[in-house]
């Protein structure tokens, strides 16, 4: 019986100076490696299981360590390493039953495109580190600018490149981009004036006694993400002054209820600072209704942004992209090309109408931000960053917008049919519709909506919330099972439906935006969740002892 042998590595200047310099060829140790890394990696991602079940706490211990080691590791052993342990315990993000969250499978050319990316390690801050990435980075954001407010030829010749201005920010991610947005409204709202300095440099406590204002607010529907309190957090606005307004029962803003919530803060002397309206919702991709809420914004005279992070990328849709109808009035725009722009995570956008709209967060450092040069770092929130617009530069160029109109009418479509085969199927129900392409939806056995429709009918609440509550444990008991099994994957959320008396309920949340999913595993998935339920041996009972009894 042989043993392992363990070999050991030594840190020396010639070791270093090694793994610092690209291989000589393809027989290279560090060669061979970065070709069996690939293999690997594309292995996983051809596997269609959506997740391997470990529980997290066997995980954990194999990243328990807490000491930087001392000695190096051979580049090969800790990709063995790595494989085993990080790799092989992944979310299969890719895997067509994976169709939980707003992450879909990538196109398989970004993977080389990211390894030229990480490369060639430009930081986007300033020009003297990036070059080239700079004009590319302002070249997308024109284009995303374009898609959504169609200027003319002019102005994008005018203001593209132009180093005093900007068309948009890139981020890492929706958060940062709904925070950008929301810093310039604050910062133009309370803008310098005669004596006053602005609140950038005098702070909020003098900026609101100079222009007379008790507090600032910002108006969002109920459906509003959390990013929008961590900026009311950041910005010394507060999270009690995120003001949610109701949704009707299409889960779209009451535009009526936001108004006189704005009459009531007018009162109080509370100034609204932003609208934002929402571009597909998290919980149920819907959108509000976008030309009401901007005029809305106009008789406040306040800033109105638009998050799309979601949604945005359905105007790349001529079929589509009318639900969208109104983001175009809006102030500024995020979207996240990370979801359905088919791009790596961490690309984030706002968009800013104006050009003049990001003098309002522009910094300056002689090191490395002058004034007068077309530093990027001038006009964002983040410092140093990675290129990925070149990312999404590859995207827009390779799939461009045909391809896009394919990818995101199916995408939608896919949803329809999904909600199509579930209002058909007995023991499931539908409880919100896709507009976009993101619906919700529970298994309620056909015996138990009789009851529930005629309780319902009767406005009987207290057996419409003991309903609910028994449906609420099968859902959680069904997704956690069907998780754990590792065949498909579908998310869960609680929202408020109309329909039942705005209890909160526990719904499957399904996100089909990856262009693997077939109609086939569509149907797969309620399979497997009807046989799942089969099992729960403590909610379903319950369940039809209820029915049982409402009988007698």
């Amino acid at each position: 019986m042989t043993s392992k042998i363990t070999r050991q590595a030594n840190a020396s200047e010639d070791s270093l100076l090694r793994i610092f310099t690209a291989p000589e060829d393809s027989t290279s140790t560090l060669s061979i490696i970065e070709q069996k890394l690939s293999q690997d990696l594309a292995g996983f991602l051809g596997n269609s299981i959506a997740a391997l079940e470990k529980p997290l706490s066997e995980i954990e211990t194999d990243f328990s360590a807490y000491q930087i080691p001392t000695d190096p590791k051979f580049v090969s052993d800790y990709a063995d390493e790595i494989m085993q342990n990080l790799v092989a315990h992944s979310v299969h993000t890719s895997a067509p039953s994976f169709i939980g969250h707003m992450t879909s499978a990538l196109p398989y050319f970004v993977l080389p495109l990211s390894k030229m990316m990480v490369g060639l390690n430009q930081n986007l801050v300033k020009i003297e580190t990036s070059k080239a990435f700079t004009p590319l980075e302002r070249q997308v954001l024109g284009m995303m600018h374009h898609l959504v407010y169609q200027q003319s030829d002019h102005f994008y010749h005018q203001w593209m490149h132009s180093a005093n201005h900007s068309l948009g920010a890139f981020c890492s991610g929706g958060t940062v981009a709904n925070i950008t947005a929301l810093w310039i409204a604050r910062n133009r709202l309370l803008q310098p004036c005669g004596d006053f300095k602005g609140v950038t440099r005098e702070g909020m406590t003098k900026a609101l006694r100079f222009y007379g204002y008790d507090d600032l607010a910002i108006l969002v529907s109920d459906r509003g993400h959390y990013s929008l309190g961590k900026t009311a957090d950041l910005l010394g606005i507060g999270r009690d002054n995120i003001i949610s307004i109701p949704t009707d029962e299409h889960h779209k803003v009451d535009v009526a209820a936001m108004r006189d919530a704005a009459e009531k803060l007018a009162q109080q002397n509370i100034k609204v600072m932003a609208i934002v309206g929402i571009a597909g919702t998290t919980e149920t991709g819907n959108v509000d209704p976008l030309t009401e809420l901007a005029a809305l914004a106009s008789e406040l005279n306040c800033h109105f942004h638009v998050d799309a992070a979601w949604g945005g990328a359905s105007l790349l849709s001529k079929k589509y992209s009318h639900l969208l109808k109104g983001i175009e009035l809006a102030d500024s725009v995020t979207i996240d090309a990370h979801k359905q722009m088919y791009v790596p995570m961490g690309a984030g956008m706002v968009l800013f109408k104006d050009p003049e709209l990001a003098k309002a967060i522009v910094h300056h450092a002689e090191y490395i931000l002058r004034v007068g040069s077309k530093d990027l770092g001038s006009q964002t929130l983040e410092g140093s960053r990675p290129g990925m617009a070149m990312l999404v530069h590859a995207c827009l160029q390779i799939i461009g917008r045909d391809g896009y109109e394919i990818l995101i009418n199916n995408s939608l479509e896919k949803a329809r049919y999904f909600g199509s085969i579930i209002d058909q199927h007995a023991d499931f129900e539908l409880v919100t519709a896709p507009e976009l392409c993101l619906l919700t939806y529970r298994y309620v056995p056909k015996s138990v909506q009789a009851i529930l429709t005629t309780a319902l009918a009767n406005q009987d609440t207290v057996l419409v919330a003991s309903i609910n509550e028994l449906l609420d444990g099968l859902t959680q008991f069904i997704q956690k099972h069907q998780r754990e099994q590792g065949k498909s994957f579908v998310s869960r959320t609680r929202i408020k439906p109309a329909k039942y008396l705005r209890q909160q309920t526990t719904v499957f949340r399904v996100v089909l935006a990856n262009p693997l999913t077939s109609h086939q595993i569509l149907h797969d998935v309620l399979t497997e969740q009807v046989e799942i339920a089969a099992l729960d041996s403590e909610y379903l009972p319950q369940l039809l002892a209820l029915i049982a009894q409402t009988h007698q």
